[in-house]
């Protein structure tokens, strides 16, 4: 797999100027979303106070608080925001459907099914989601592509899109299904269901750590080359990238990407969609630096909704996943308004 960027179109200088401007800004965001997130809360917990906590720990309740409820929440929505924001920006160069994101697409709902049915048939809780998260999405990837795809003409936005659509549908009907056959099952994954970091802990985190770590690391690498098949699949030979290990791993990467988060916070819609737009305004469309903004932006949105969910409502929180919905929804409206989708 050649990494030899193609010849694209020079940037402009205002361009060049705000595309490493941009990452300075997008990593101060990111410091004042996990200053918020592990300060702001039922409780307010003091800035010192955080300090001392992670420092001279001495065993009192707001010390507790900091060390198993707000970092690890933190350190979650981190990882989960920069994971789910790579996948979206992967699946729509590799697709190359605007709409293209794993909630979409149908691999969340794929996670999901093979979690809920691994805890009816062998009671998995927690950590132990990891391994029927990452085979579910692998197989409904695999399921929409296959179903987009017809004869030779291979699949297109549109396709990908209503199959993603209906196996979705499929899915979560034997989701709710399986509710209401077990009300166990439903106790046991009704908040992970909706979209959740609360009540996470490090040892889910640790769970899922090296495969978000290779994930990311194999899509940072991916630049150059997802600059090249953006051109198309003959133009890229031509420049040297071997076109089908370049799909071939970007596949990899979104199944290791996705599965990973959704395990860690259970399936998240429209982050994937929102992130790499919200970036491409900056970037552009060259994928070397789409890719790292996606990250940064996908973990400021998803630590800032877990915080905002926890201050909307007055003695409760929403859970994160639904903040993002009540973000992402209105994006995808546009989205499917706009000019450009009423052609594909």
């Amino acid at each position: 797999m050649a990494l030899r960027a193609p010849a694209l179109p020079r940037p402009t200088t205002t361009r060049r100027i705000i595309r490493p401007l941009g990452l300075v800004l997008a990593l101060g965001a990111l410091a004042v979303c996990l200053l918020l997130s592990v300060t702001v809360g039922a409780k307010p917990i003091p800035v010192a106070e955080v300090w001392a906590a992670l420092s001279d720990y001495d065993g009192s309740y707001d010390h507790d608080v900091i060390r198993t409820l707000r970092l690890p929440r933190t350190i979650i929505g981190v990882f989960v925001g920069a994971a789910l924001g790579l996948a979206g920006a992967l699946m729509q160069a590799l697709t190359r459907n605007p709409l293209a994101e794993p909630g979409i697409l149908g691999v969340n709902s794929g996670a999901a099914a093979a979690v809920v049915v691994a805890s009816l048939v062998f009671g998995a809780t927690g950590a132990a989601y990891v391994w029927p998260a990452f085979i579910g999405a692998a197989l409904a990837s695999c399921a929409v592509y296959a179903l987009g795809s017809r004869g030779r003409a291979g699949a297109t936005p549109v396709r990908l899109a209503l199959a993603g659509t209906a196996l979705s549908a499929v899915l979560q009907g034997l989701v709710h299904g399986v509710f209401v056959f077990d009300t166990f099952v439903f106790d046991r994954v009704r908040f992970w269901q909706v979209g959740s970091l609360t009540g996470r802990d490090l040892d889910v985190f640790w769970q899922v750590a090296p495969f978000l770590v290779a994930g990311v690391a194999l899509t940072l690498c991916l630049g150059p080359s997802l600059n090249a098949v953006a051109l198309g699949d003959d133009l890229a030979a031509t420049l040297g990238t071997n076109v089908p290990l370049v799909r071939a791993v970007t596949a990899v990467s979104v199944i290791l990407l996705c599965g990973s988060a959704t395990a860690a916070a259970g399936p998240l819609w429209f982050v994937g969609l929102v992130v790499p737009h919200m970036a491409r305004l900056i970037t552009g469309p060259d994928q070397r630096w789409l890719l790292p903004y996606s990250a940064l932006s996908g973990a400021v949105l998803l630590t800032a909704a877990d915080t905002v969910g926890r201050v909307v409502l007055p003695h409760s929180e929403l859970e994160v996943g639904i903040i993002t919905a009540f973000v992402g929804a209105p994006l995808f409206i546009a989205l499917v308004r706009s000019r450009k989708m009423s052609r594909l």
